[in-house]
């Protein structure tokens, strides 16, 4: 039997809109045990920074470069986040020598799976003097070595979730994390997992209404619920070669670009590209092992109730059924966090981290860097 130990576990997702720390107790395997969460959000001005790195790193050409402005962006981003673990640690009665180990995904600004390079921004060894706790981070890197795509790394997370599921959804199920980009994780009768990103999340909403319309995000599909799908623009997005390759890749915000004023109205464009999302999932379900008879819907895509609505509409006319995660007594906001807690203890074991079948690495395979404080 695996040690349990007690994990903290940060993600700051493609949204880039703040930073996630969920608590665990896991051995890494079957044993999971979620405890408290939160989101502590970016200010404007800090978004806006990491939103002009996405153009600076676009100069990497090697994992370790920082140009302009990256190196002092990694270290303010690595204090902000000894800043939110501090906090919640206060928050919740705990110290830190009360936490094994913290899993720090960093800010990914820069993915190329096809030149085998990936860059997530987020000083480990800083954040392990600043926080006083071993920290465990850059686990994407190890599988890119070894032939895979670096992502999605979730998956063997949200299969350890699934065993709890058997008396309440019917399987095969999904599970779908809308954020920046959209991933699934197919979890089959028999525990086969297969696992992608399957298109567009809210990145192309996001930067549609901030655009058009200078607001970060559309809360609620507040905006979208007032347009109507524009079938050619959706189509544009649909009939992408990603959605028709037979081999699956992992996606870097910059490979779908939103749209331009004159293509549609604020509401149109948005109302578009919410369908687009939620068609954009079914369309690379087709790639899975079996079509889903569950969907379980988690980030921050699930709180945009066009996107439900058509996701729902989409899976009825597959004899599918979508649900929240919260509909199953998870987190729907906190599980990229809670996993990445997850695989830290993963990597402390030498478990593997990835598999075949979710990032096209020959064989399962473990990673991750471990920093312990001086």
């Amino acid at each position: 039997m695996e040690k349990i130990r007690t994990a903290i576990g940060l993600m700051s997702g493609t949204s880039m809109d703040g930073i996630d720390v969920a608590l665990l107790r896991t051995d890494g395997a079957d044993m999971v045990g979620r405890g408290p969460a939160r989101g502590f959000a970016y200010d404007p001005a800090f978004r806006r920074r990491l939103q002009a790195a996405l153009e600076s790193a676009k100069a990497i050409t090697r994992r370790d470069d920082r140009p302009g402005d990256l190196a002092a962006l990694e270290r303010e981003l690595t204090l902000r986040h000894a800043e939110a673990v501090s906090a919640f640690l206060s928050e919740n009665g705990l110290a830190a020598g009360d936490i094994d180990v913290v899993g720090f995904h960093g800010q990914t600004v820069l993915h190329r799976p096809d030149q085998r390079l990936t860059v997530q921004i987020g000083d480990g060894a800083l954040l392990s003097r600043q926080t006083g706790i071993a920290v465990v981070y850059d686990m994407r890197a190890n599988d890119m070595a070894h032939g895979g795509q670096g992502a999605p790394l979730i998956p063997v997370y949200h299969a350890a979730l699934a065993r709890n599921l058997a008396a309440v959804c019917a399987f095969p199920v999904v599970f779908v994390n809308i954020g920046g980009i959209s991933n699934l994780t197919y979890v089959g009768p028999d525990g086969e997992i297969a696992a992608f990103d399957s298109g567009p999340g809210n990145t192309l909403i996001d930067q549609w209404v901030e655009v058009q319309a200078g607001i970060p995000f559309d809360q609620g599909g507040m905006i979208a619920s007032e347009g109507r799908v524009l079938a050619a623009l959706a189509a544009r997005y649909l009939d992408h070669p990603f959605f028709a390759a037979p081999e699956r890749r992992s996606l870097d915000r910059n490979d779908f670009s939103p749209p331009t004023g004159p293509d549609a109205s604020l509401e149109d464009g948005a109302r578009t590209l919410a369908h687009v999302t939620a068609a954009a999932i079914l369309k690379s379900a087709g790639h899975l092992p079996q079509m889903p008879k569950t969907y379980i819907v988690c980030g921050g895509g699930r709180l945009n109730r066009v996107i439900m609505g058509d996701l729902e509409e989409l899976a009825a006319a597959q004899g599918a059924q979508v649900m929240p995660a919260e509909a199953v007594d998870l987190n729907g906001d906190s599980m990229e966090a809670e996993a990445w807690a997850y695989l830290a203890v993963r990597s402390l074991d030498g478990l593997p981290l990835t598999f075949p079948g979710t990032t096209g690495v020959g064989t399962a395979i473990t990673g991750g860097v471990l920093a312990v404080p001086d």
